[in-house]
């Protein structure tokens, strides 16, 4: 589980907007890219099969302890309800280190709920499924989009990952067994040395 900030507008990328020209044509004008005029906070659980919630948070909330627990409590109920063969199995769960993800009131969460942590290096994006894959992915799509209120961006956002395969996200979560495997073997020959 991750959060990112979805914005009502993102540019598109100097990449998108590459085109051919014929020599002596003039790029087109295009207008100066303006910042977004709002933006959605999505936290978003997902495993190799996909989501199984995303949650968007209320304008003028921030992430907290409290916030985070209760969003644990709504992956337990939502895991059993959506992935009931892994109700008698150990829960691996990967999260960043976000000062809300390592407060006291958490890892109690954590503990009652009998998720096995993963550790997390912290500055490490490399070992993040969802900075590494899932949300680089979603904000691609998303740009060049224009959004008028949260609610259309929360409807984009939910018709994008019901439209991705089961495919898409079992990549990503073996992108990281991968990833970890190099990691280890990385930090056993610095320790060697």
């Amino acid at each position: 589980m991750d959060e990112t900030w979805i914005h009502h507008y993102t540019p598109q990328s100097n990449t998108q907007l590459a085109e051919w020209l014929e020599a002596g044509q003039s790029r087109p004008k295009r207008p100066k890219p303006q910042q977004s005029a709002g933006k959605v906070l999505a936290s978003i659980a997902w495993d190799a099969c996909g989501v199984i919630f995303i949650d968007y948070l209320e304008k003028g909330k921030t992430v907290t302890g409290e916030y985070y627990a209760s969003l644990l409590d709504r992956l337990n109920d939502e895991t059993k309800k959506q992935r009931p063969h892994l109700a008698k199995k150990k829960v691996l769960f990967h999260q960043g280190n976000a000062p809300a993800h390592k407060s006291t009131i958490v890892m109690a969460k954590l503990h009652e709920l009998h998720y096995k942590l993963l550790p997390h290096p912290p500055y490490f994006p490399d070992l993040a499924p969802s900075d590494y894959w899932l949300f680089p992915n979603l904000k691609r799509w998303l740009q060049g989009k224009i959004f008028r209120s949260n609610e259309e961006v929360e409807w984009e956002t939910n018709s994008y990952f019901e439209g991705l395969s089961i495919d898409h996200f079992s990549k990503g979560i073996k992108m990281l067994e991968d990833r970890w495997e190099k990691c280890i073997a990385l930090e056993e020959t610095y320790l060697k040395e």
